[in-house]
C-alpha cells in the first residue's frame, strides 16, 4: 500500500510528530490536573457551587473544537500567541477539566463515611482526613478521570495543526489540502492506535493504583 510505504520512507518525521503531539497533550493535561484534582476537591464543600462548577465545564466541552481554537485565534493575539503552541494547550486543558474536576467531585463525595468517622475518631484534622484518607482512596477514580481527558483529547489536538500547533494531525490537514491519501490515512491511523496506546497505559497504571476491594467501583466509573 502507498502509505505504509510513505509512512517507512518518512518513518523518523512520524516519530518526530508522535512525540510532539505527546507533549503537547502532556503539558495540557498536566495542567488541568493541577488546576481540577484541587478544584474537584474545593467544590464538595459546596453543593450549590459544585454544580454551578461542573455546568461551566459540561459547556465548555460542548463546544466544538474547531470553534474553540477560532475563538482562541483573536484573544490570544492580543498578546502574539494566535496561532500555535499556546492556543492548543489551552484547548485541551479546557476540555480536560469536566472530566478531571467530575471525577474528583465524585470519587470525594463516595468516600465511605465510616472512614471518615473512624478517622475522626482518631484525632485527625479535616486537612490530614483529606491527605491521609479521602485523597489516596479516591485516586484511582481521579485516574479514571484523567485517562479519559488524555484519552479524548489526542483526538482533539490533531484538530489543532490547522492553526499550526504541529503534532500527528499535520499529516491530516496537509493529506486534505494536497489531496494526499497517503498523509491522511498515515495521520489518521496514527492518531487512532496512539489513543489505544495510551489508553491501555493509562489503564494499567489505573489498575496498579487502585486497591483490589475498589476495583469494581473504580472502573465502573
Amino acid at each position: 500500500m502507498d502509505w505504509i510505504q510513505y509512512a517507512v520512507g518518512n518513518i523518523d518525521l512520524l516519530l518526530s510528530r508522535t512525540i510532539e503531539h505527546i507533549a503537547l497533550v502532556g503539558v495540557a493535561v498536566g495542567i488541568a490536573t493541577l488546576t481540577g484534582v484541587p478544584i474537584g476537591i474545593a467544590i464538595t464543600k459546596n453543593e450549590r457551587l459544585a454544580k454551578a462548577v461542573l455546568y461551566v465545564a459540561s459547556i465548555i466541552v460542548t463546544v466544538p473544537s474547531i470553534a474553540l481554537f477560532g475563538i482562541m485565534i483573536p484573544v490570544l493575539s492580543l498578546i502574539g500567541q494566535g496561532i500555535g503552541y499556546l492556543p492548543a494547550v489551552i484547548a485541551v486543558l479546557l476540555y480536560s477539566q469536566l472530566p478531571i474536576i467530575r471525577n474528583t467531585y465524585t470519587a470525594i463525595n463516595n468516600v465511605d463515611p465510616a472512614l471518615r468517622e473512624a478517622a475522626r475518631g482518631i484525632g485527625m484534622s479535616q486537612n490530614q482526613r483529606l491527605r491521609m484518607v479521602e485523597i489516596p482512596l479516591a485516586v484511582p477514580v481521579i485516574m479514571a478521570g484523567v485517562r479519559t481527558a488524555v484519552v479524548l483529547n489526542i483526538g482533539v489536538m490533531a484538530i489543532a495543526a490547522y492553526i499550526g500547533a504541529g503534532g500527528l494531525g499535520t499529516f491530516i490537514s496537509r493529506g486534505i489540502s494536497q489531496s494526499d491519501p497517503r498523509q491522511l490515512i498515515l495521520g489518521a491511523l496514527a492518531v487512532s492506535l496512539l489513543a489505544i496506546l495510551v489508553d491501555y497505559s493509562l489503564l494499567a497504571l489505573q489498575k496498579r493504583l487502585t486497591p483490589k476491594g475498589m476495583e469494581r467501583a473504580a472502573f465502573a466509573e
